[in-house]
């Protein structure tokens, strides 16, 4: 653990901050910009922006899993949505701990609104969070010493055969089927599923608005309670947006009238050296014509804006009250989209960086890097030590996979510099989303390794293909490089408990399998 008073003059306790959006890139927010963003570029004055933060996994629940316990989905469990039918679990391992408990128990008064997606047996109020509001349900507890929902309460929201039911109903009676057949602009048809829309126009996209009006309300009892002086709060703000489908409000549709909105430089890849998944997804999204594809990109980046719109209104009402000086604000997403890349669309087993790499900007109280892009390797893992460092809660050395980032926000290079050093790659874990598929990858600053269990492996030469468009698996050039990355990525597996390092021969197919790490031949 860090020291608790992470910065000279600065409370070891300060007020936290948390607004987290889901499907958002890297490159929707500073110092990237690509989206039209005024109030996180002026949160970027007063914060640092990781710039090269990656999630562990493409996944909504995985990746949330994760930043609440520091840990990969190996070690929490999580490996897929915990609310869909054939999910391989509902939330993560028994004896798994979250930060917000730690929070909680250290005397921080806890407040939650918006989307949880961590666990489908529990719920934020079972796990420190002492005034919610769940858009999902519409469950709602602001009242102080109301007693926390059971397990049991909220399976009356999520009953596993109530939701199969439902699924399988979806399939007898499709919602959105055109009568008649006929593709409409921005729609993907398939046989036998429902028809799916991929942008459009809405003035509260997801409820999204909704839920900050309910976390403005639980932040103003927060920064008003009695205790205020004495206990510091912790406020959690999860949006949906922009998820597909990308809906967005006209204002903000309007923002990109005039702007030069282009379709990524990869856009047209062939996918000939791709596992046949991506050439099968691809084949869905090619539905939609190039004119209809850079409405799609104009739609999300409208989406991202009105995010952005979102979070300025938290913002705002910090600094009304008076509150960055002792308010810690962090602003990220759980994982990222493809938003055009390579053809593609939203995100999944494809392992491409607009998937992966998302924002992360830390900022306020203490930081002492304002306005500064700090490039260093980050995972998503490394949110729960932060926090507790930020808070001042010790911990025991091993409980997080992840590292704390205050080396990087009190301003000191050296302390910086060394753990730059340490961060020289970044790992990724999936078992797929929904349809199941084994995919590990390691990226370092110039290749990329992704493990394939259900096609074959790809591998990328960042330095020269920074847009992933030529797979070297096969080039005897880089068997060097092969192998060396093979090396990394399975003392991770074996480090992280990873048991996809299974040798039996139907599932041993890497080129270099597990023993590579350990000094075999």
């Amino acid at each position: 653990m860090s020291d608790a008073n992470y910065a000279n003059g600065t409370p070891a306790r300060p007020n936290l901050v948390m607004f987290i959006t889901d499907h958002q890139r890297f490159d929707m927010a500073p110092p990237f910009s690509r989206a039209v963003t005024p109030n996180l570029d002026r949160f970027y004055r007063r914060a640092t922006a990781f710039t090269s933060a990656y999630c562990p996994a493409p996944h909504c629940c995985p990746s949330r899993a994760t930043i609440f316990s520091g840990l990969y989905p190996t070690e929490h469990g999580v490996w897929n949505n915990v609310n869909v039918g054939n999910s391989l679990s509902r939330g993560p391992y028994a004896g798994v701990r979250l930060w917000s408990q730690d929070l909680a128990d250290a005397g921080y008064r806890m407040g939650f609104a918006g989307k949880w997606h961590v666990s489908d047996e529990e719920g934020p109020g079972d796990r420190g969070f002492q005034r919610v509001y769940d858009p999902k349900t519409n469950y709602r507890r602001q009242e102080p010493g109301y007693h926390p929902p059971t397990t049991y309460e909220w399976d009356v929201y999520y009953k596993d055969y109530d939701r199969m039911l439902r699924q399988v109903e979806s399939y007898i009676n499709p919602l959105g089927r055109d009568p008649d057949g006929r593709r409409q602009p921005s729609q993907i048809l398939r046989k036998g599923y429902p028809n799916y829309t991929f942008y459009g126009k809405r003035d509260n996209p997801f409820g999204d608005g909704n839920t900050v009006d309910r976390a403005l309300e639980i932040l103003d009892g927060l920064m008003d309670d009695p205790e205020a002086g004495t206990r510091p709060f912790m406020m959690y703000c999860g949006t949906v947006g922009p998820h597909d489908p990308y809906y967005a409000p006209q204002e903000f549709l309007d923002l990109y009238r005039d702007l030069d909105v282009r379709l990524p430089e990869n856009f047209r890849d062939s996918f000939l050296d791709k596992p046949n998944l991506h050439r099968r997804l691809k084949g869905l999204y090619a539905q939609m014509t190039d004119g209809e594809q850079l409405d799609c990109l104009r739609h999300y980046l409208a989406f991202c804006s009105y995010e952005d719109h979102l979070f300025g209104r938290l913002l705002d009402r910090l600094e009304q009250a008076g509150r960055m000086d002792d308010t810690v604000v962090m602003v990220l997403s759980d994982h990222g989209d493809y938003a055009g890349d390579h053809g593609l669309w939203a995100k999944g087993l494809p392992c491409f960086d607009g998937a992966y790499h998302v924002p992360l900007l830390i900022g306020g109280a203490g930081i002492r890097r304002p306005a500064r892009a700090e490039d260093a390797f980050v995972s998503l893992a490394d949110i729960a030590p932060t926090i507790c460092d930020l808070a001042g809660i010790p911990y025991d050395t091993g409980r997080f996979s992840g590292r704390s980032l205050l080396p990087f926000l009190r301003g000191d290079d050296d302390e910086a510099a060394r753990e730059r050093a340490l961060r020289d790659a970044v790992y990724t874990q999936t078992n797929g989303n929904e349809l199941y598929g084994i995919q590990r990858s390691v990226r370092t600053r110039e290749w990329k390794f992704v493990y394939n269990g259900f096609d074959f492996d790809e591998l990328y030469c960042l330095a020269e293909d920074p847009h992933e468009m030529v797979n070297r698996i096969d080039d005897p050039s880089c068997d060097g490089v092969l192998r060396v990355l093979s090396e990394k990525l399975w003392r991770f597996a074996y480090e992280h408990g990873d048991v996809c390092i299974n040798p039996y021969v139907m599932v041993s197919l890497a080129k270099y399998g597990p023993g590579v790490a350990f000094g075999w031949e």
